[in-house]
């Protein structure tokens, strides 16, 4: 599944509607996941392989996970207690190798003073710092990397051995997350996964995972979703636990918000 078709997905129906509709919806994102265990579970096809062909994935993988870091980097918005590094070219004194994003949401510069970040992205941090140094220096080269992400964070509900918030100090895909959490508990349903996303314009995605299948190298590497910051990921467990019960909980609103918005 490319990534077009997961853009065109997001609901209109509001947050309630897409809640309600969670069990029922379609799967999608592309993403990197290596397909060791698949190779292993059949070695014949390994053996197969030529060293041109082996080399030629080596590479594509190389590609996409590289891929993966730079769009978590140019789509993801800075926010408190992020660290980024801002570089002007030809201008050391003005140039900051790691600076934390204050509780206010800006940093300091010895040039600007405070500049407010929080809720920009990186390109667009450069664009304004580019705007804002022109003032005072003659067509300024402006770079800004995102050192760490300390203010994305996930939420992983259901079936896990640790349930709770995950802070995203890079890119994470439901594997991790399941993994970061402790692991499926006994009774946790490894193909009935479901990734919340909250959308910018008040809707609700969501998104089916079929861990078994990828544990089993039977799925491709896109069924491994990449996680946003503000997605919830959650765990089916036997009949009594279902997705509807821990989102029926008085407390998931408030969850919710929090990891989607950064407060109560």
């Amino acid at each position: 599944m490319n990534r077009s078709k997961l853009t065109n997905f997001p609901e209109r129906l509001g947050l309630a509607v897409a809640l309600m509709m969670l069990a029922c919806a379609p799967q999608g994102y592309q993403v990197f996941a290596r397909t060791a265990s698949a190779t292993t579970q059949n070695p014949s096809s390994a053996k197969a392989q030529s060293p041109a062909s082996a080399a030629s994935q080596d590479q594509g993988d190389e590609r996409l996970l590289k891929d993966i870091y730079q769009e978590f980097s140019d789509t993801y918005r800075l926010g408190p207690t992020d660290e980024i590094a801002i570089r002007v070219i030809g201008q050391p004194d003005y140039s900051l190798e790691r600076v934390k994003v204050s509780p206010t949401g800006s940093v300091y510069h010895p040039l600007l003073g405070d500049v407010g970040v929080a809720g920009l992205t990186v390109p667009q941090l450069i664009d304004r710092l580019t705007k804002d140094l022109s003032e005072y220096l003659i067509n300024p080269k402006v770079s800004v990397a995102l050192v760490e992400a300390n203010s994305a964070k996930i939420g992983v509900l259901g079936d896990v051995v640790h349930p709770g918030i995950l802070v995203m100090s890079g890119p994470m895909n439901v594997l991790n997350a399941i993994a970061a959490s402790g692991g499926f508990t006994d009774t946790g349903d490894k193909s009935g996964v479901t990734v919340l996303r909250h959308m910018r314009d008040g809707s609700a995605q969501t998104l089916k995972v079929n861990v078994k299948l990828i544990l089993e190298g039977k799925a491709g590497p896109e069924e491994d979703i990449a996680l946003q910051a503000g997605d919830i990921v959650l765990i089916n467990g036997n009949t009594k636990k279902k997705v509807n019960t821990v989102l029926s909980l008085a407390g998931f609103g408030s969850l919710l918000s929090f990891i989607t918005r950064g407060g109560r």
